[in-house]
């Protein structure tokens, strides 16, 4: 860090002499008009001209931070800034670098870093339509259909190109046309192994509310009925912001919570069988093209799969299509999918807990600098998450000499472009920041790269925990923060 003091007080000298200068100038120069005209002019103030003038790239970050440090916004918040050359492995600027802080959703990078390295970018999941039985000279089958499930977390969502249960089910009533069944004497049968705890809830010490809606780590559908829906509880005060609403789903007989309410009669729900309300759909579209249907959808894990056929098979958007879409919108039910999937291909067991082994397992491999991690979940919403900026930014570094880098790099937000950076740096950094956000309450935090205008690639982390002001004000001033950095 710069001699703070012997830097302001230079400039101090230098602004007084150039804004005396002003003063004789606009004084011979004045023109009654001039007061009524308006200028577009976007000009910098002489104190920016000055500091621009007479400290170098790297002293003016260092000064952007120390001026931080008694803002308003920022005074009694911890938080903490590194900004890292990947060429030289130094630091290049920081302040409280090696402090653990809440990450928030920049626990995304290590979630889908680690599903990269460990699946493929072009792993996808599978959802099969097979028959068990034999089909008769006029085109009944005495058997069952199976719907065999892998856990796709974007089943029927159209998240990432993935297509909604209609078009599945459409391709699925195809393939039975293909097979010549025209009725089944017997049950639709979900058999997926991985979603032994499928019906999904909160991961511990999960952040229930914040910006005024729930979330729950499994897949959405704005295709669930909501007069099927059964609210059952509703509690809060006269604000609306405050209101809690609880949903039993009649697809899986459990209760389920609703992430928001939009108030023009739609209600985006979470659903917590994607499965069951595929196969659902299914037998309801198979009845009405008029293939009869004699038994019932049922859960049956156990039906042996030997001797079974294929009919259909759907497959989800690759990997790299979820990643993209995880982190440019910030997406965390994919997030805590993807925690379970790499549990679930390391352990074989798809729970939350098998997802966090594996990825710090993970990341002790890489040589993740772990004194103060603490990873609880895939997608952030845990305030127990701790990170600290100088681990985050030589993370990032390290993933540079990865055949997968530039998939991943493409996820990430674009600084006044895409995803959830499309409204930060919309002047100075736009096109030059490639980050990913994270929001909590009274928590905002960034982490990327930097393509400065020097034509450098540096590593950033900036992390801010109980800010004071709005969030509008706290983003406002980590802009101020990052912007003397794109002149590196």
């Amino acid at each position: 860090m710069i001699n703070y003091r012997k830097y302001i007080s230079g400039i101090t000298v230098l602004a007084t002499g150039f804004f005396l200068a002003q003063s004789t100038v606009s004084t011979v120069l004045y023109s009654p008009n001039f007061d009524n005209q308006k200028t577009g002019l976007n000009l910098p103030s002489p104190s920016v001209a000055i500091e621009k003038a007479f400290l170098s790239p790297k002293e003016l970050v260092d000064v952007s931070v120390n001026t931080m440090m008694a803002d308003p916004v920022l005074k009694n918040a911890t938080w903490g800034f590194v900004v890292y050359d990947p060429k030289t492995k130094k630091v290049i600027s920081s302040y409280n670098e090696n402090t653990p802080l809440v990450p928030a959703s920049t626990t995304k990078l290590l979630t889908t870093e680690t599903a990269l390295n460990l699946l493929g970018e072009n792993y996808r999941w599978m959802t099969q339509l097979e028959y068990s039985g034999e089909i008769d000279e006029n085109g009944i089958l005495n058997g069952n259909l199976y719907i065999v499930g892998s856990g796709d977390p974007s089943l029927g969502t159209n998240k990432a190109g993935a297509w909604s249960y209609k078009e599945i089910v459409s391709d699925f009533i195809s393939g039975m046309s293909r097979e010549g069944i025209k009725k089944v004497n017997g049950n639709i049968i979900i058999q997926t192994a991985l979603f032994k705890g499928n019906i999904s809830r909160l991961p511990e010490n999960v952040v229930w509310l914040e910006n005024n809606n729930y979330y729950i780590p499994v897949g959405t559908t704005r295709e669930i009925n909501p007069a099927n829906e059964k609210l059952i509880v509703k509690k809060g005060n006269n604000s609306s912001l405050d209101k809690k609403y609880f949903y039993v789903s009649p697809y899986a007989n459990t209760m389920v919570y609703a992430e928001k309410y939009e108030g023009d009669g739609i209600l985006t729900t979470k659903l917590p069988d994607a499965p069951a309300f595929l196969a659902n759909t299914f037998r309801a579209s198979l009845v009405k093209s008029g293939v009869g249907v004699t038994g019932k959808v049922t859960p049956n894990m156990t039906d042996a799969t030997s001797g079974r056929k294929m009919i259909s098979v759907y497959k989800s958007p690759t990997l790299a299509d979820i990643i993209y879409y995880t982190n440019q919108r910030s997406d965390n039910g994919l997030a805590e999918a993807l925690l379970k999937t790499v549990g679930f291909q390391k352990l074989g067991d798809q729970t939350t807990e098998s997802g966090r082994i594996v990825v710090n397992e993970h990341l002790k491999d890489v040589a993740f600098d772990v004194e103060g991690l603490n990873y609880m979940d895939g997608s952030g919403l845990s305030r127990s998450n701790k990170v600290t900026p100088i681990s985050q930014v030589k993370y990032l570094t390290s993933l540079m000499n990865q055949k997968y880098y530039k998939t991943y790099f493409d996820s990430l937000p674009i600084a006044g472009q895409s995803g959830t950076l499309k409204s930060m740096f919309v002047t100075e950094g736009n096109g030059q920041i490639f980050a990913k956000t994270g929001t909590l309450n009274k928590v905002k935090a960034l982490a990327g790269y930097i393509k400065t205008n020097s034509g450098r690639t540096l590593v950033f982390s900036l992390l801010v925990n109980n800010y004071a002001g709005s969030v509008s004000q706290v983003k406002s001033k980590m802009e101020k923060i990052l912007q003397p950095a794109l002149d590196l």
